[in-house]
């Protein structure tokens, strides 16, 4: 008897299930053993990824922690709020610096001084010099200690620095004295060249960086004399000091100012202000009158050549009668618009088209003017101090763009104020500061030299001004500028006697800005100000950040 537990031919359906069960058991089985192992494998990759993972990250800890203590974090200078350094018995003259003469991020501050000595450790004995000498010194605008100090041969006459910046040169700032130039480093103070001022030139500031003229990869310098009779130019190699040719004499009676201008096809005028306007000469014209084929090279400009004199080569840029001074209105930019100064008007030349973009009537102007922003146009606004009689002076903001009048205030025009001045803020505005004496304050009939105040104003409260009572000595020379990128904003003052080199007690101040906000007296002038508490005032004054731009 058959069973049923049995398969046979005729039950193939059957047979086939049981086989493919047992087929199927036995890949189960298999598939199980293989899984076990791949586990296994994969198990010691995990284990060998994460051990990886926490090493990597040990060594860069490591690496993190342990350059943290070779590196240091960067130590912002500690400065001193405000700072004197006196010197008595001393004499000093117009002239400030303010570069970076040390390692720190701080501008410092260079001027002269005439003394026997100025450290126990150094005097114009010491150097074999006549005493009293001539001191170069650099303090540091951190503290206003002394970095160098370098002693030359009397009489100054004058000092310019900033030189530094031209193609391959290695000195900063040139004097001029008794009867050389010296080329000096404004690091170190030490003399980089030293020759004999050039016979018969009585030159003056500003001095011209010129491309170079003699080959040997130094930009030059040229420097201009003027007396009652003519105006001399000299070119100088910026390497050595040496005298490049001869004397170029120009048919000009006296100059009063002159700078150094570069057109838009890269040719470079020396411009020159006459009392019957301001004219150019070209570069390459001077050069082939100091020597021969030291022309070549030098760019020419059609566009002002056309204008050129037949005779004299000059080229007219602005001519009006009684011309007092001439500005570069971007002073880092020596293709900027010129601002004109004339005795009744005030105007701005188009540096490349020498076009007349704007003119303002005045009857005097004081000071020189000064630029800052007013408004959020990006352009530079212009400061003008008018004399409108009675010992009274007008401060007048121009629009740079239209010549508008922008904002306007009269003080007493009192003895030895400075020219005004501004430090850009990061808010577009520029902080102005000036000097003179409100009216209302006044109870004399003339203003005396005691009787001088300064003031601050910003733009965003045009109606309210600062005024602070800080400073009765004699001026010398004053400067306002930005200590330290973006920050410590501060003005530097140098005072001393009355007369320009004579003997006495001389004092140089740095203070910041800012300190004089908390003691100041908050003046609304004018109609329709804020009306924000003086507090609020002051507060907004002190929030100010500053910029170079």
């Amino acid at each position: 008897m058959e069973t049923t537990e049995h398969p046979t031919e005729g039950d193939p359906l059957k047979r086939g299930e049981d086989g493919a069960e047992t087929g199927t058991a036995q890949t189960a089985t298999e598939l199980k053993k293989k899984s076990c192992k791949d586990g296994l494998h994969f198990s010691k990759l995990t284990h060998w990824r994460t051990a990886v993972f926490f090493l990597s990250l040990f060594i860069c800890l490591t690496i993190v922690f342990a350059f943290s203590f070779i590196l240091p974090c960067p130590v912002r200078p500690q400065y001193l709020i405000t700072w004197n350094r006196t010197f008595s018995e001393a004499a000093t003259y117009d002239f400030l610096a303010i570069e970076h003469a040390s390692d720190d991020k701080v501008m410092d501050v260079m001027f002269v001084l005439k003394n026997t000595e100025v450290t126990v450790n150094k005097s114009c004995a010491d150097a074999g010099l006549p005493s009293p000498c001539v001191f170069v010194l650099a303090v540091d605008g951190t503290d206003g200690e002394t970095l160098w100090e370098s002693p030359l041969e009397p009489d100054f006459h004058w000092a310019q620095c900033g030189l530094n910046t031209e193609k391959g040169r290695t000195w900063d700032c040139l004097l001029s004295h008794s009867d050389k130039l010296t080329a000096m480093d404004k690091r170190t103070g030490h003399v980089v060249w030293q020759q004999p001022h050039p016979t018969g030139l009585h030159s003056s500031r500003p001095v011209l960086s010129v491309p170079d003229l003699d080959g040997d990869k130094v930009s030059d310098v040229a420097l201009v004399a003027s007396d009652n009779t003519q105006t001399q130019l000299v070119l100088l190699s910026g390497k050595t000091g040496l005298q490049i040719g001869t004397t170029v004499v120009l048919d000009l009676t006296q100059t009063a100012n002159h700078l150094l201008h570069c057109t838009a096809e890269g040719s470079h005028y020396v411009l020159l202000q006459k009392d019957t306007g301001l004219y150019g000469l070209a570069l390459w014209r001077i050069a082939a009158k100091a020597k021969a084929g030291m022309e070549v090279g030098l760019k020419k400009d059609k566009t002002w050549e056309k204008n050129a004199s037949a005779t004299s080569g000059l080229v007219p840029i602005y001519e009006s009668e009684a011309v007092s001074r001439v500005l570069r209105k971007e002073e880092a930019d020596d293709s900027s618009s010129l601002l004109v100064v004339t005795n009744k008007e005030v105007a701005l030349v188009d540096g490349q088209q020498l076009q007349l973009l704007w003119r303002f009537n005045t009857t005097s102007v004081l000071s020189e003017p000064s630029f800052g922003h007013f408004n959020k146009d990006e352009i530079l606004d212009i400061v003008v101090e008018e004399d409108i009689g009675n010992y009274t002076k007008k401060v007048i903001i121009l629009d740079g763009k239209s010549g508008e009048v922008l904002w306007e205030v009269n003080l007493l025009a009192s003895p030895n104020s400075p020219r005004p001045a501004s430090i850009h803020t990061t808010n577009y505005f520029s902080v102005f500061m000036f000097w003179g004496m409100m009216p209302s304050e006044f109870n004399s009939t003339i203003p005396l030299a005691g009787d001088r105040r300064s003031y601050m104003l910003l733009p965003l409260y045009s109606k309210v001004l600062l005024e602070s009572t800080n400073v009765l000595d004699h001026i010398v020379t004053f400067k306002a500028t930005l200590m330290e990128r973006g920050r410590h904003a501060a003005y530097i003052l140098l005072t001393g006697p009355v007369t320009e080199g004579a003997e006495g007690t001389v004092v140089l101040s740095k203070r910041k800005l800012k300190q004089d906000v908390p003691d100041s007296k908050v003046l609304r002038i004018g109609t329709g100000g804020t009306s924000e508490s003086n507090e609020d005032i002051k507060e907004t004054f002190n929030r100010l950040r500053f910029s170079e731009f």
